[in-house]
């Protein structure tokens, strides 16, 4: 038993955390059958910029759970090889001990069939170029172009992104408990803002209080930017200054999610800044949440997301057919963006998710934002599509008036 816990102690660190081994040994499985040559993913380095963190490529992440720096992987239909830097001890003093290439049980800790150092890695390329039609590799990593100019008879290589997304657009039980986790610590978070919230109130003093408390309940970090807009900020879709003093009769628009074991959440709520909303504010309000309640009533599999009667278009009708600006015109037009997106390992996880399935976890988020009257308006949940319909995993978080109002600086 000791050595099973000693075992599980040195391993800890180098995954990332709440996704068990042997399903990104099953993840490497389903991807490599899908090949039909050599694709190529390199890890993230770490920045030369303090001020910046180290956050490993989620592409990376998704199919090997390696958390260290300096990484390259290769999968074939055959093969799946772990290239690791060699140690250095100076820059361990600075950055941690790494597990590397030589180190005794490389293989079995890092769960790949075989380890091998990162100077190995392009003739180990060049060898799996003799049995390969194809290339896949990372559009987005420049080191991707120097392997591209060694397989010259192999054409353009195809983007190693397309594949792993097809998988990674459904979750796995247990990337739904981590998604669960985030959204938990993301409803918390919420709820100590409205607490908290007042005329006089800076926005940043907002999202302070609220990353405090996503951190407090373990999560290592915010799944993006908090978006914490009060009154003429409120209109701006991705405002992260957070920097002005909210008043009272204005609307504080929150859109903060935290990043738990990887995961990120993404939940909006709009609420008034002195406890209660103005007529406007409130007809406003009742007209994006009457949308997205119909949007959220509609999902199940096969729903269209985007297109003829589709979600969108729900989402849409609704906002067109209730209530006018001051010009009498319908409102549809000061919805500015589209109603939602995958979530995941990204906030904007990658993946077709047009014709709904089982198993995605996607945001549904109307809004309304009318600069004129200085008032913006965002309702946003995380829902796990299910068999028969949908589980707003963020749907704690109340969404009616009068239960904000009673919330708000209470």
């Amino acid at each position: 038993m000791r050595l099973v816990l000693c075992l599980l102690a040195t391993l800890a660190p180098l995954f990332a955390s709440g996704i068990p081994r042997e399903e990104y040994r099953a993840r490497r499985a389903e991807l490599r059958k899908s090949l039909d040559g050599v694709m190529v993913l390199f890890g993230a380095t770490e920045p030369d910029d303090l001020r910046l963190p180290y956050l490993q490529e989620n592409n990376f992440l998704y199919v090997s759970g390696w958390k260290e720096p300096g990484a390259v992987m290769m999968l074939t239909k055959a093969e799946e090889i772990l290239f690791l830097p060699e140690r250095n001890r100076h820059t361990e003093l600075y950055t941690g001990p790494k597990l590397g290439p030589d180190d005794p049980g490389a293989a079995e800790k890092s769960g790949f069939d075989k380890v091998m150092p990162v100077s190995a890695a392009e003739t180990t390329f060049v060898r799996l170029l003799e049995n390969s039609h194809k290339v896949y590799l990372a559009p987005w990593d420049d080191r991707a172009q120097k392997l591209k100019a060694l397989a010259p008879l192999h054409g353009e290589p195809e983007s190693a992104a397309i594949p792993i997304a097809k998988l990674r657009v459904i979750k796995s039980p247990a990337e739904i408990e981590l998604l669960t986790k985030s959204a938990d610590a993301t409803v918390a978070a919420h709820l100590a803002a409205w607490n908290m919230i007042h005329p006089g109130v800076y926005e940043y003093q907002v999202a302070a209080v609220m990353q405090g408390t996503y951190f407090g309940k373990g999560c290592e970090g915010f799944a993006y930017e908090p978006i914490v807009g009060s009154g003429p900020n409120s209109v701006i879709l991705h405002y992260s200054a957070n920097r002005r003093r909210a008043d009272s009769g204005e609307v504080m628009l929150m859109d903060v999610g935290a990043e738990c074991s990887d995961y990120a959440m993404d939940v909006t709520r709009t609420v008034p800044v002195n406890g209660k909303f103005t007529p406007r504010e409130r007809e406003i309000y009742h007209i994006v949440l009457g949308a997205q309640r119909a949007a959220i009533a509609a999902i199940k599999p096969g729903v269209k997301f985007r297109g003829d009667k589709s979600l969108t278009q729900i989402a849409t009708d609704y906002i067109n057919s209730h209530g006018k600006d001051l010009h009498g015109e319908p409102l549809g037009k000061y919805f500015i963006h589209g109603l939602g997106h995958s979530v995941g390992l990204d906030v904007h996880d990658p993946g077709d998710i047009n014709t709904l399935r089982a198993g995605m976890v996607i945001t549904i988020e109307p809004g309304i934002y009318i600069p004129e009257e200085n008032i913006g308006v965002r309702i946003e949940d995380t829902l796990l599509v299910t068999e028969t319909g949908s589980k707003n995993l963020s749907g704690a978080l109340p969404r009616d008036v009068e239960e904000i109002e009673r919330l708000v600086g209470k």
